[in-house]
């Protein structure tokens, strides 16, 4: 089982004492268990009777936890959004119901997050990627598809595999809605079996779970700010500022410090005239949906803004090029390490899509 909210399945080696047997816990209540265990000490190890308790009493609590989150979001709309270099330039939201119809594609394949038994051949029904390309157009320029997910993890897959294979978003594992604590209700899957060239070593961090994005290549830069909006060539004619940093975005960035350009949150802010009190605070919404919750936004104060750099970037490298959908562009945000507080790494947002200006 995968544990709610990761986005891949994660279990814990848990030791009670030196030399006693590890064993495997949920990474989801894993502290939980090390508290308890941690009681024990180590003068004395605990008996396999105890461990087996300890096992069985984490699992059930486990089991709870993810039961009881994944049906708070049973009742959630979720809709597949396809955006970027298409034929029209318009994004297309496919709702669920049009998911379902769509869904005529079966898979049976391996699954590499088959944490029970990976050897297992599983039946996916799902929508063709392929189909979804031709309904939209694809851009003669576009190389590759980049998947978003819930929690703003992303997949880049070239354009000519998911031409080429029978590459999917599934909604039924074995006759069965793919539940949310295992990576639905929409998964990218790879026919494995059928094709093992498609398995060359870590292409399993292309199966992404809660899929909510197909983006064609990579999306025009476009930014909300109030009732304003900012392109490539509005930002471009602000002041521009190169920051040389260690980044704090997911997946695909170097683990080196990365030279990033684009411009200063108070700059573009000061163009709107917007924030009119010491008090205001900014919110930046991303695309994917952790970065667009009302009840945890991630925002920013006036003194941070006026005192630190903070940029929306767009552009990296020393040849200073376009940030492309595969690293979570065409904007993103930026923090310099001069910055007074240290920001967290979910505060690194990419696909930044809006700015809004909240007074508490």
């Amino acid at each position: 089982m995968v544990a709610y909210g990761m986005p891949r399945a994660m279990l814990t080696k848990v030791r009670s004492c030196p030399g006693a047997i590890p064993f495997y816990l949920p990474w989801s209540v894993a502290t939980l268990a090390l508290g308890i265990i941690s009681l024990a000490g180590c003068k004395t190890q605990p008996t396999e009777a105890q461990l087996d308790t300890w096992r069985q009493e984490t699992i059930a609590r486990n089991t709870a936890v993810v039961e009881a989150r994944a049906s708070q979001t049973k009742e959630r709309p979720w809709n597949l959004i396809i955006e970027g270099q298409t034929r029209n330039g318009q994004p297309l939201t496919l709702d669920w119901g049009k998911l379902q119809s769509l869904a005529t594609t079966q898979v049976l394949t391996k699954e590499p997050h088959h944490t029970k038994d990976l050897n297992a051949v599983l039946d996916f029904r799902g929508v063709l990627v392929s189909q979804l390309l031709s309904t939209v157009g694809v851009s003669s320029q576009v190389a590759e598809v980049t998947f978003v997910a819930f929690d703003g993890f992303r997949s880049t897959v070239p354009l000519v595999d998911l031409q080429r294979y029978p590459i999917i978003l599934a909604i039924e594992r074995d006759q069965q809605p793919i539940p949310r604590s295992e990576g639905g209700p929409i998964y990218l899957v790879f026919p494995y079996t059928q094709y093992p060239q498609l398995q060359p070593p870590l292409r399993q961090l292309d199966w992404l779970f809660y899929t909510t994005h197909m983006i064609i290549g990579t999306e025009p830069v476009q930014v909300r700010v109030g009732q304003r909006e900012f392109n490539q060539a509005s930002l471009d004619r602000l002041p521009q500022t190169t920051l040389t940093e260690t980044v704090g975005y997911k997946l695909g960035w170097p683990n080196s410090k990365v030279k990033l350009q684009g411009v200063r949150l108070r700059d573009v802010l000061a163009t709107t005239g917007m924030l009119r009190s010491p008090s205001d605070r900014v919110v930046i919404r991303g695309k994917a949906a952790i970065h667009r919750d009302s009840e945890k936004p991630i925002y920013l104060t006036v003194k941070e803004i006026q005192s630190c750099d903070i940029l929306l970037a767009t552009r990296w490298g020393e040849n200073l090029q376009p940030i492309p959908a595969r690293l979570g562009g065409p904007v993103t945000l930026a923090f310099p390490s001069a910055c007074q507080r240290q920001i967290p790494p979910r505060y690194w947002v990419t696909f930044v899509e809006e700015l809004q200006i909240v007074t508490p």
